[in-house]
């Protein structure tokens, strides 16, 4: 019985799935709808922007709360009693305070952790406004048009919510968000509880409920828009690999990350072997189904972490983060030791490979490190081809060469 519940789940499940990414056709890979739950697993270049992304809309936000708030004082000052203006007012001029700070202080930095902090400020000013404006309109008998405007600032919680919808959020971010919200608007009525009134409070919690499920839709939806964007705008067209450009950009995360943890990081500079003579001998199209074949065998062969780009023309860089120099040798002869693909004659396509480590090489700028590798390939190509150089060391050729020498 419980075997065939649990059959019956995988199955509803599965459809499930299916219909989900069906709703996006064309836009994400299997793999990258799983980004749109958990931010654990996403691609490092896209953690970096969608928090410069996230911080720029949180001093967005920020800006025009903290300039709407104090004015909204002329409102309370025509409506309330001057005691209960005269607090509000000191709140608000306190919280437009706060988001100045907020304003001034954050800046997009790429970091995600620090996008969090800036989001859960943003949102955490209004949420105290709000629980402490709430308990002292409570306490002044207001009506008629104080009484409208006093009803207003519930729906403070509704206009949070509803903000939410302007981040590129995943489904457990979002929960993490919405909680402290919702919580508010408990913490609010309970300490209210002797004028509670119980069917009101559920119609609007119930409401509550419904923008948050919506804002979680809508930042789910950018952010799917904005991984079919960064996958476009860091990929290489020809192979599928990382491009140039993004590759500058993950050396330089990576690269800033190891410095401050004094962490080794090493590059592989990969040069196809006669690789003009492909085009010459045989056409262009032949040349780019030899670079595609080239980096399949290098994607499929790479450990997991590393990261291969190209570089240019018939060049590869690969990327591979916490790898001493004699670990990255290794992990290229076990790479190249096979080939990388067959050339239209049906010979190994062979590579002259550079290697460079942060640590071992006494570099902590990652262009040194593409510098010095970029000469150590071109050492492996003067030294006969189809061989890694480290250090000052020349290799001897990796096995299965198959390929005799042709001109360049």
């Amino acid at each position: 019985m419980l075997r065939s519940t649990l059959s019956l789940m995988h199955r509803i499940a599965h459809i499930i799935w299916h219909r989900l990414t069906g709703l996006m056709p064309g836009e994400l890979d299997a793999n990258e709808v799983l980004w749109l739950i958990s931010p654990h697993q996403q691609s490092p270049l896209l953690a970096r922007r969608r928090a410069m992304v996230i911080v720029n809309r949180v001093r967005l936000f920020a800006f025009l709360f903290a300039v709407l708030t104090p004015l909204w004082s002329i409102v309370d000052y025509v409506v309330f009693p001057f005691p209960l203006w005269f607090f509000l007012a000191g709140m608000r001029l306190v919280a437009a305070a706060a988001f100045a700070t907020l304003v001034i202080c954050y800046k997009p930095s790429g970091n995600l952790l620090n996008a969090y902090r800036a989001m859960a400020l943003l949102f955490a000013i209004p949420t105290v406004f709000y629980v402490v404006s709430h308990q002292v309109l409570t306490s002044f008998e207001l009506t008629g048009m104080s009484a409208a405007i006093g009803a207003g600032y519930a729906f403070l919680p509704f206009v949070l919510l509803a903000g939410l919808s302007i981040f590129p959020l995943t489904f457990l971010e979002n929960l993490a968000f919405v909680a402290p919200m919702l919580l508010a608007q408990l913490l609010a009525q309970i300490l209210s509880w002797g004028q509670l009134n119980w069917p009101s409070f559920a119609g609007a919690f119930w409401l509550m409920a419904l923008i948050a499920g919506v804002a979680n839709l809508a930042g789910m939806s950018q952010l799917a828009f904005m991984v079919a964007l960064v996958r476009q705008a860091i990929r290489d067209p020809l192979t599928g690999v990382h491009s140039r450009r993004s590759a500058e950009e993950i050396l330089e995360l990576y690269g800033g990350v190891a410095n401050r943890a004094d962490a080794p990081l090493a590059v592989a500079f990969i040069d196809l072997d006669h690789f003009k003579s492909i085009n010459d001998r045989h056409g262009h199209d032949e040349g780019d189904k030899a670079l595609r074949r080239a980096a399949k065998a290098i994607s499929e062969s790479m450990r997991r972490g590393d990261i291969l780009t190209r570089w240019g023309g018939e060049e590869f860089l690969l990327i591979m983060p916490n790898t001493r120099l004699t670990e990255a040798r290794a992990a290229l002869e076990r790479l190249t030791g096979q080939g990388l693909g067959r050339r239209p004659d049906g010979t190994l396509l062979t590579a002259s490979v550079g290697i460079a480590e942060r640590v071992d090489d006494h570099t902590s700028h990652w262009e040194e490190l593409i510098e010095i590798a970029d000469r150590r390939m071109y050492t492996a190509k003067h030294a006969g081809r189809n061989r890694i150089v480290i250090g000052d060391a020349v290799d001897g050729a990796t096995d299965g060469a198959g390929s005799a020498p042709q001109p360049a």
